[in-house]
C-alpha cells in the first residue's frame, strides 16, 4: 500500500501526459474556457491617436488661453480634413496630426465660439491623448495561452479581430454505479436497497469543476455483466473512466480485476488515507489514445473525498482554473485519530467574533453519511505523522 503523497504524485505524473484536443467556439461561448491559442494582435491598439476625454483638440502654445472653435470631431465620423484652428472633439475620437494636446470640457468655458481657458486651470502639452499602439502592438500577444478565459478577455479578443477562439477541450468522464443494493432515485428504497446517489455527487464534481459527464448508469454485481459495461466504457470516446463501488476486497468487489482483465495497466491499488483507502488508479491505451481509470469505493463520502483530493487539483492544473483554496483555522474541538494515515475530516469552517478562521467537526466521519457530508463545507486534512489532534491546534482546512 502506498502513501498518499506517493498517490497524488503518480495521478499528477499521469494527468502531465494528457494530450487535450482543441476546439473552436464562439467567442460569446469562451468565458469559462481555456485558451489553446496565443491572441496576436493584428493591428496597433489603439488603431489611432484618439482623445481620452470629451473636450477641446488644440495644437499646444506656450500661454495661449483662448481657441477659436472651427468644428467638431466625434467618434468614428472623421472625414480627414485638415481644416481646424481648435475643434469640439469627444472621446475615442481620432487626433488629426494638427492637434497635440485636448483640454477637459469642464477646463475651459465657451462664448460665442471661443473656447477660454479657466481660471487655474492646467494644461500641458500631450495631454489626454492615447497613442496608437500604446495598448499593444501589431504583431504583440494579447492574451496567452492556458489563460482562462473570463469576460475581461474578451474585448482584448474581440480588438485583435477574432470572433472565434481556439480553446481545450473538456474532459469527458465516463461514470458507473456499481451494487446490488442501488436503486433508482425515483424508487423507494425497502429492505436492504438503497438509492443510487455517487452518481449524482461525482457528476456535481464534474461539472463543478467545468468538465463534462457520460453517465452508464448503475449495475448489479453480476461479473458478466459489470465486465461487458466496463469494456464498453473502455471503448467509448471518455477521457477517464470512473466507476464506484466493487473495488475493496469482499467477494462481490471485483471492478479492479476485470479492468486488469481487458488489459487496463495498475498504477495502484490502495492508498494511506481515510477515508477512500482501496481507490484503483489505472490506464488503457486505446486507438492512439491513454484512457485514465479511476475505481472509487462505494462509500458515498469516500468516493466524492477520492475524487476532491485526487481529481480536482489536477483538473486545475489543466486548465489553469483557480486554485483549491486551502485556509488555516483552530480546532474547536478534539478529533480522534489514532493511526499513521492521511485523514480527509468532514468539518464546519466559520469564522469568529474577531475575524479568525475556527473549524469544527462534532459530526460522525462515516463513510455513508451523506446528510453530513451535505452540510460541512470543507475537509480537515491531518497528515499522517499527526495524532489525535485537540482543540486549539491549528489545522488546515480545504474548503469545498
Amino acid at each position: 500500500m502506498i502513501s498518499y503523497n506517493e498517490a497524488v504524485d503518480l495521478i499528477k505524473n499521469e494527468f502531465a501526459k494528457l494530450q487535450l484536443e482543441t476546439e473552436k467556439v464562439k467567442l460569446t461561448d469562451a468565458v469559462g474556457r481555456t485558451l489553446a491559442e496565443d491572441i496576436v494582435a493584428d493591428v496597433n491598439l489603439p488603431p489611432f491617436d484618439n482623445s481620452a476625454v470629451d473636450g477641446l483638440a488644440i495644437k499646444y502654445e506656450d500661454g495661449v488661453t483662448e481657441w477659436k472653435i472651427t468644428g467638431e470631431i466625434s467618434a468614428g465620423n472623421y472625414s480627414g480634413e485638415n481644416q481646424y484652428g481648435a475643434a469640439l472633439i469627444m472621446t475615442g475620437a481620432i487626433v488629426p496630426p494638427e492637434f497635440n494636446t485636448i483640454i477637459p470640457l469642464e477646463d475651459y468655458d465657451i462664448v460665442d465660439d471661443t473656447a477660454k481657458l479657466n481660471p487655474g486651470a492646467f494644461v500641458k502639452k500631450g495631454m489626454n491623448i492615447r497613442r496608437m499602439g500604446s495598448d499593444i502592438k501589431a504583431g504583440e500577444v494579447a492574451i496567452s495561452k492556458g489563460t482562462l478565459l473570463k469576460a475581461r478577455h474578451l474585448a482584448a479578443a474581440a480588438s485583435c479581430g477574432k470572433a472565434e477562439l481556439l480553446v481545450y477541450k473538456k474532459i469527458k468522464f465516463a461514470l458507473l454505479a456499481t451494487g446490488d443494493e442501488l436503486i433508482p432515485v425515483t424508487e423507494i428504497p425497502t429492505n436492504d436497497k438503497i438509492r443510487v446517489s455517487n452518481l449524482y455527487s461525482l457528476a456535481g464534481a464534474v461539472i463543478e469543476n467545468g468538465q463534462v459527464t457520460d453517465s452508464h448508469g448503475f449495475i448489479g454485481d453480476d461479473k458478466e455483466a459489470v465486465k461487458k459495461k466496463l469494456e464498453e466504457m473502455l471503448e467509448s470516446d471518455a477521457d477517464i473512466i470512473c466507476t464506484t463501488g466493487g473495488v475493496s476486497v469482499g467477494k462481490y468487489d471485483f471492478v479492479k480485476d476485470i479492468f486488469l482483465e481487458l488489459g487496463v495497466e495498475q498504477i495502484f491499488w490502495r492508498a494511506y488515507i481515510k477515508p477512500g483507502k482501496p481507490a484503483f488508479f489505472g490506464k488503457f491505451e486505446s486507438v492512439n489514445k491513454i484512457k485514465l481509470v479511476f475505481a472509487l469505493p462505494g462509500n458515498p463520502v469516500s468516493s466524492l473525498v477520492n475524487f476532491e483530493v485526487y481529481l480536482k487539483s489536477r483538473i486545475i492544473e489543466l486548465y489553469n482554473l483557480p486554485p483549491v483554496e486551502k485556509i488555516t483555522a483552530v480546532l474547536e474541538n478534539d478529533i480522534r485519530k489514532n493511526d499513521k494515515k492521511r485523514h480527509f475530516v468532514k468539518a464546519f469552517l466559520f469564522k469568529n467574533e474577531s475575524g479568525g478562521y475556527v473549524v469544527r467537526s462534532q459530526i460522525s466521519q462515516s463513510s455513508g453519511n451523506l446528510v453530513e457530508l451535505s452540510q460541512a463545507n470543507c475537509l480537515i486534512e491531518i497528515e499522517e505523522e499527526i495524532i489525535n489532534p485537540k482543540k486549539g491546534d491549528k489545522v488546515i482546512c480545504i474548503k469545498m
